[in-house]
């Protein structure tokens, strides 16, 4: 199974659509079997989730998430699993053990209010 998780400074991103690294794994049989970390370019919502498409990830692991990411992640056919903190190693292989712990709600609340992304930092909201 091919997976991408958000990546910073070895942590799980907390904002899917501001990330600007994923760290992308190869997991069989209950282990990592090869990881590297690739740069988004900067990339927007959609865009990432057709970047992560073109590399045929199969499953997503991130803290939070908007809707219109969830929406285009789920017309490329890669699964979420969302609202996960911590070590992005650790996450990744928990994953490939089937221990993940996830919200499948997970969201950016940032969301719930009117803006367009670009408007604010990251510091101005909270992700879970």
């Amino acid at each position: 199974m091919k997976i991408a998780i958000t990546y910073k400074d070895g942590q799980v991103f907390q904002h899917f659509g501001h990330t600007e690294q994923f760290k992308i794994y190869n997991l069989e049989n209950g282990e990592i079997v090869s990881s590297k970390v690739i740069s988004t370019q900067g990339s927007g919502h959609s865009a990432l989730a057709g970047m992560l498409a073109i590399l045929k990830v199969e499953a997503l692991i991130c803290g939070g998430i908007g809707g219109g990411a969830r929406d285009a992640l789920d017309k490329a056919g890669i699964r979420i699993y969302g609202g996960v903190k911590g070590d992005a190693d650790a996450a990744a292989l928990s994953l490939a053990k089937g221990e993940l712990l996830f919200d499948p709600d997970a969201k950016c609340d940032h969301h719930d209010h009117e803006h367009t992304c670009g408007e604010h930092t990251c510091g101005e909201h909270t992700c879970h």
